[in-house]
């Protein structure tokens, strides 16, 4: 951790709605005039989509069938926790992008599937912010967990969540349900052992739970929507936490323990903002301090 250069981590698998999350950030950012640096998760994967699927396939060969993204060893996590380390020491440190379309291809000047150069970070930035899928892991050989000032995790209820990744890969991606199964179910090992743990090390954890059937995820037409959801908010430590003020002023949540909240699935963007836009000031402020 680091008074000067503060870091923000955001973590959740895929499809639990980090990108939503980090939206929410970018608005808190603006508003309140805070100079962030953003790095991707994804840009810290080992192989580029070409270099992932031969491996997939010498790994599937080789009988293990647990490969994937979640996996450890499919990312460059070492970098990732050197590129922490270093920012929170100078303010400074690098990172790339994973193009995944044409539209970023143009942005990005590389083709679909593979990284743009490595690039330094802007100079002058007052903190610097991640979203992915490794950004609270705490491993015997790696902690990237201990550089973040804040920590941030987002998980959907797991029928949810697969509900989510099922529609988004076949509308984006023209996969069957089978496809995305297959994936799901090589996944699970590291979901466990690599994915869940990380929410132990969060200091604040956004779960969306839906209030419809979801027992069979496999044959839902539609993804739950926030009308049709709750969102618990659970708070590592919940000292100086005004749990009084949020429940008044979020209407239809109440305390559900004492370090839990619980929201209507709307109410949840203004919920982050009254709880992330003092923790945000307070850890600028004490970097311009420091």
């Amino acid at each position: 951790m680091s008074r000067k250069h503060p870091i923000i981590s955001v973590t959740g698998s895929s499809g639990a709605g980090t990108t939503t999350v980090k939206t929410t950030f970018d608005q808190i950012f603006r508003r309140e005039g805070i100079r962030a640096v953003s790095i991707e998760g994804d840009a810290f994967h080992r192989y580029d989509r070409a270099a992932m699927k031969a491996e997939l396939a010498r790994r599937t060969a080789s009988g293990d069938n647990t490969f994937s993204h979640f996996s450890l060893d499919a990312n460059e996590l070492g970098k990732l926790e050197e590129i922490f380390r270093i920012y929170g020491e100078t303010g400074r440190g690098e990172t790339r992008h994973y193009v995944h379309d044409d539209r970023e291809a143009e942005r990005w000047g590389a083709a679909p599937g593979t990284f743009s150069e490595w690039a330094d970070f802007e100079d002058g930035s007052d903190l610097l912010f991640y979203e992915g899928l490794h950004g609270a892991v705490k491993t015997d050989g790696i902690d990237i967990a201990r550089h973040a000032d804040l920590k941030i995790g987002v998980v959907p209820v797991i029928n949810l969540e697969w509900i989510q990744k099922i529609h988004r890969d076949k509308a984006s991606r023209g996969y069957s349900t089978e496809a995305v199964t297959d994936v799901i179910l090589r996944r699970m090992h590291d979901y466990v052992h690599v994915i869940t743990p990380q929410f132990t090390q969060t200091d604040i954890n956004f779960q969306r739970v839906p209030v419809v059937d979801t027992s069979n995820p496999f044959i839902a037409r539609w993804i739950p929507t926030a009308d049709e959801s709750l969102v618990v908010i659970r708070f590592r430590n919940p000292r100086g936490i005004d749990f009084a003020y949020l429940t008044q002023m979020i209407q239809g949540s109440w305390m559900s323990r004492a370090n839990s909240i619980v929201i209507p699935g709307p109410k949840m963007d203004l919920a982050m903002q009254l709880i992330l836009t003092p923790m945000v000031q307070r850890l600028v402020e004490t970097s311009k301090k420091a």
